[in-house]
């Protein structure tokens, strides 16, 4: 590789399509990245490819120039289904499928070849009319290219190109069975063109691709691709100085992009409200955030508008936002994979960046794990006074929305009952028959009823008494069990 992150491969040299390379040259790329060099000569001859690459690295581009360069010198395929599909692309999350989408559209310019969306969230009808009226390439996310498969919106019965992107994740959000699923309703692995790419290549997705692949050829590139871009420096504050922390580097950062991933929504919510409220531009990015009102804040990002993404790990793969200049990782991830899955948004195409991490006393144990998985440790600066936010405005952290959903409950967990008109009022004297016993005293009643409170040794004096005045009586005769029919009783033997 050479100094910069492009390789010495050249897409003209490349035996690509000519309207595909009608599409690159006119997107400004000459050279290929890394990866795209290593898996692209392997592809175009249409082999399989089980490609390892960091994010950010071209996966993207190496697997649509192969896809369309072999749906354009093949022939397609007939089928007696209805709407068959050529290449299916299938990604584990909706911004991973949205972007492929867009990364797409310049490459297939010039061809006749149509491409379709299909995730969740959003457009269940508009989705599925684009689907029914044609297309020939379908990406999106597995639950909602499921759910089209099974009502016989498409069919896969002569799919000629299959793409699994960020396999490993597929793993760790469960959709792996529903991947098997697909893989079974497609012609047989020799029949189609296979391409698989991961941020690592673990041994289910080495099985993954040995059982659904025909001998696929691995494409390693490693993570020092755009590790070594990224410049890591980590914290130690106490879980009081956090906020103030993050408050501190992000006004030192000058209105520089940044993300700053939390492990946990309700965290996410409260420091949305501290910087919002010390007057920082920022949106927040959870996995309940609905979708149209996600790839809204994901534009204003891009656009400037806010320069501070809070996300949990549900941005960590699949969203390429240009010039992040940071990261911040307020929380230190659990999972160590998902570490260089988070400084991954920043240092992208070459570029460089910075990744901040704050180890607190909640998380201090998983830099163990994490350094262990990147094979290096990260500098700790320990001095942090110059950095701490001075004075900042606590904001009303009862208006959060995960406190509304704890407020709206009783003490014992039942859902207080909402009003569903402007008057919803008990009227001040009900029927005693409705309230229960009618021969009980009302409640109210028995609250005024002025009786003399006693004091603890008074209390005490009347239980001794009980006690004594029990003791003293006889003690009652022994029940004999009885048995027997109804109005029967035979003494019980023994």
């Amino acid at each position: 590789m050479t100094e910069t992150h492009l390789s010495e491969t050249k897409f003209a040299d490349l035996e690509i399509h000519e309207t595909v390379q009608k599409g690159i040259t006119e997107s400004g790329f000459e050279f290929c990245t890394p990866i795209q060099a290593m898996a692209l000569p392997v592809a175009l001859q249409g082999k399989d490819i089980s490609g390892q690459a960091q994010t950010g690295t071209g996966k993207t581009a190496a697997f649509m120039i192969a896809t369309l360069h072999h749906l354009l010198n093949k022939e397609k395929k007939q089928s007696d289904k209805k709407n068959p599909i050529r290449a299916l692309i299938v990604a584990p999350t909706r911004e991973l499928a949205i972007q492929i989408h867009e990364d797409a559209k310049p490459l297939i310019k010039y061809s006749d070849l149509k491409m379709g969306l299909a995730y969740g969230g959003t457009d269940y009808d508009k989705q599925r009319e684009t689907i029914e009226k044609g297309v020939d390439i379908l990406i999106g996310t597995p639950g909602r290219i499921i759910d089209y498969f099974k009502q016989g919106v498409f069919a896969l019965d002569a799919l000629e190109v299959i793409v699994l992107d960020e396999a490993d994740r597929m793993f760790d959000l469960g959709f792996i069975s529903d991947i098997r699923y697909l893989f079974r309703a497609m012609p047989k692995p020799e029949d189609r063109l296979n391409l698989l790419f991961s941020a690592t290549l673990s041994h289910r997705v080495a099985e993954l691709a040995y059982e659904h692949m025909s001998e696929p050829e691995v494409v390693k590139i490693e993570a020092e691709v755009t590790a070594d871009r990224v410049e890591e420096i980590a914290y130690m504050p106490s879980n009081e100085e956090k906020i103030p922390l993050l408050m501190g580097i992000l006004q030192k950062a000058n209105e520089q992009r940044c993300v700053v991933f939390i492990n946990t929504k309700h965290m996410a919510e409260k420091i949305e409200a501290w910087l919002q409220e010390n007057g920082f531009k920022c949106a927040l990015l959870s996995g309940d955030v609905p979708q149209k009102k996600r790839e809204k804040l994901l534009q204003k990002f891009k656009d400037g508008d806010v320069n501070v993404l809070i996300a949990t790990d549900v941005a960590a793969r699949g969203l390429h936002i240009p010039n992040v200049n940071f990261v911040v990782n307020f929380d230190l991830p659990t999972d160590a994979e998902d570490y260089v899955h988070r400084i991954g948004r920043t240092g992208r195409a070459g570029a460089s960046g910075t990744a901040i991490s704050l180890i607190c006393e909640t998380y201090a144990m998983n830099i163990m794990d994490i350094e262990e998985y990147i094979e290096h440790s990260i500098p700790v600066e320990r001095d942090i006074n110059d950095l701490v936010f001075k004075d900042p405005v606590k904001p009303d952290l009862s208006k959060l929305r995960s406190n509304r959903k704890k407020d709206s409950k009783d003490k014992k967990g039942h859902s207080k009952s909402k009003s569903k008109g402007p008057e919803n009022k008990q009227p001040k004297e009900r029927e005693r028959r409705e309230q229960g016993n009618p021969n009980r005293m009302p409640r109210q009643d028995r609250r005024k009823k002025n009786t003399p409170q006693k004091t603890p040794e008074q209390r005490e004096a009347e239980k001794l008494a009980a006690l004594e005045k029990r003791k003293s009586q006889p003690a009652p005769k022994r029940r004999i069990p009885l048995r027997g029919r109804r109005d029967i009783e035979v003494p019980a033997v023994g």
